[in-house]
C-alpha cells in the first residue's frame, strides 16, 4: 500500500494561539504528530510515503528530510502553496503509483491505530469500491463534511455542509482510493475546484462507488485546546 499526507496547511489557528512549533511537529505521543502518521503507515505495510508541506514552514520539509534516510520506505517530499487540500492532493498525485490503491490522510488526522489498520486490511480486500472513506460519529471539527449513506446499497449517496437524518457520521479525513478516482482529480483542478469535499462529490457525480467505514473517534486537531483529547486517542 502507498500512503499520501496533505501537511500543507498555515496552521494559522495553532500559531494565533501561541503555538511553538508547525502544526505537523506538535508532540502527540513522544512523536511530532507526522511522524506518528508515518510510522503507523509503515507498520500496515507502506511500501512509499509521498507528503506535500507548506513553504511558509519549512522545518517540515527539514524534518522529513532529515529522518527520511532511516526509514525502511520511500518518503517523497514536496513543498509548495496551494489554494485547498484538493489542490494539495492534486500536486501529491505525480508521486502516486497509477495502478495500485493508496491511502490520503490530512497530517492533523488523530486516531486509533488498531482501528486503521483493520480499515486498511478492509480496504485492500475490497475490490468493488473506488474509494473507502473513513467517517466518525466524532464530531469536532469546525466545518465537518456530513456523510448520506444509501440503506440499501450502503453506499455513500451524498456529502453535506449540514447533518443528514439518520446519519451520525462525518468525513475523518482518512481516504483509501483506487488510482481511477485520478482523472477525475485532474479535472476538478482544471475547473477550478479547490476543497477536498468538492472533490469528493464529483466522484459521486461521476458515479464512483465509495464505501463509508467508521474508524471510531477520530479528532482533527485545530486548536491547542484540541491536544488533550487528541493525546487521549493516540494513547488509548
Amino acid at each position: 500500500m502507498h500512503y499520501a499526507i496533505i501537511a500543507a496547511g498555515r496552521g494559522s489557528r495553532l500559531d494565533s494561539e501561541g503555538a511553538a512549533q508547525p502544526k505537523p511537529l506538535i508532540d502527540i505521543d513522544g512523536r511530532p504528530m507526522i511522524r506518528r502518521l508515518i510510522d503507523i503507515f509503515i507498520d500496515n505495510g507502506a511500501e512509499g510515503i509521498a507528503v506535500i508541506t507548506n513553504r511558509s514552514m519549512p522545518a517540515v520539509a527539514e524534518y522529513l528530510r532529515a529522518i527520511a534516510p532511516d526509514l525502511p520506505v520511500p518518503l517523497r517530499v514536496i513543498s509548495a502553496e496551494t489554494p485547498g487540500s484538493m489542490h494539495s492532493f492534486h500536486r501529491l498525485a505525480p508521486l502516486l503509483p497509477r495502478d495500485r490503491r493508496f491511502v490520503l490522510t490530512t497530517v492533523d488526522t488523530i486516531f486509533k491505530p488498531e482501528a486503521f489498520s483493520r480499515y486498511v486490511s478492509d480496504f485492500a480486500a475490497d475490490s468493488t469500491a473506488a474509494g473507502y472513506m473513513a467517517v466518525t460519529d466524532y464530531i469536532d471539527d469546525e466545518k465537518p463534511l456530513y456523510i448520506s449513506i444509501d440503506p440499501a446499497t450502503q453506499l455513500i449517496d451524498r456529502f453535506s455542509d449540514t447533518p443528514v437524518a439518520g446519519s451520525p457520521y462525518i468525513s475523518a479525513g482518512i481516504y483509501g482510493l483506487s488510482p481511477k478516482v485520478l482523472d477525475i482529480l485532474r479535472q476538478c483542478a482544471a475547473c477550478g475546484i479547490t476543497r477536498m469535499r468538492d472533490y469528493q462529490r464529483a466522484l459521486l457525480t461521476a458515479g464512483l462507488r465509495l464505501r463509508p467505514y467508521p474508524l471510531g473517534p477520530v479528532i482533527d486537531l485545530d486548536h491547542l485546546t484540541d491536544l488533550a483529547e487528541a493525546r487521549k486517542i493516540a494513547n488509548s
